[in-house]
């Protein structure tokens, strides 16, 4: 790899170490791979991964030995998705995406004994990046102000926030 330290979530470095426990001894080509990501990678909290990371369920594009540019979905092997759409992590070129920087490339032998360079040119969408834009969104403002009350009254707002829930459930029925 050319990037030293991948940095991967505490969540993918887990799935990445039960991955390795299952291959120990095989010949299989990811396992060099997965046991180099490992042993480099910095591994941080989901709410510190910087959004030009690529982690686990990321949109990415990118460049297969400076090949046509492609975009997928990194997603675990047998989360159902539309063929051409997604690059599982089990694959040789999803792992090397994996915890890799925008501008970052990765060099591997692939299963025909061939080096290939993988170039991550852009992560479009990342859910860590996601899930603190909303948060941060929510606390800011409220979605909906309701103002109750006509010339006899004097009106008084009513906040409504993203993620909150006013449903009491079903013990109010």
């Amino acid at each position: 790899m050319s990037k030293d330290n991948p940095i991967l979530t505490t969540k993918d470095f887990t799935i990445l170490e039960a991955m390795r426990d299952n291959r120990l001894g095989t010949e299989d080509p990811l396992t060099p791979i997965l046991r180099r990501k490992l042993g480099s990678a910095l591994v941080v909290f989901a709410e510190d991964l910087p959004e030009t990371v690529a982690s686990l369920n990321s949109r990415v594009t990118f460049t297969v030995n400076g090949g046509e540019r492609q975009t997928r979905a990194l997603v675990l092997e047998g989360v159902a998705s539309v063929v051409g759409m997604s690059l599982s992590i089990t694959t040789l070129r999803g792992m090397a995406l994996l915890g890799l920087a925008e501008g970052d490339e990765c060099v591997f032998s692939n299963r025909d004994g061939l080096e290939e360079r993988i170039l991550l040119e852009k992560v479009h969408y990342q859910p860590q990046a996601s899930q603190r834009r909303g948060t941060a969104s929510a606390e800011r403002k409220p979605l909906l102000t309701l103002v109750r009350g006509g010339r006899d009254e004097s009106p008084r707002s009513f906040r409504i926030m993203s993620g909150g829930h006013d449903d009491p459930g079903p013990s109010a029925a």
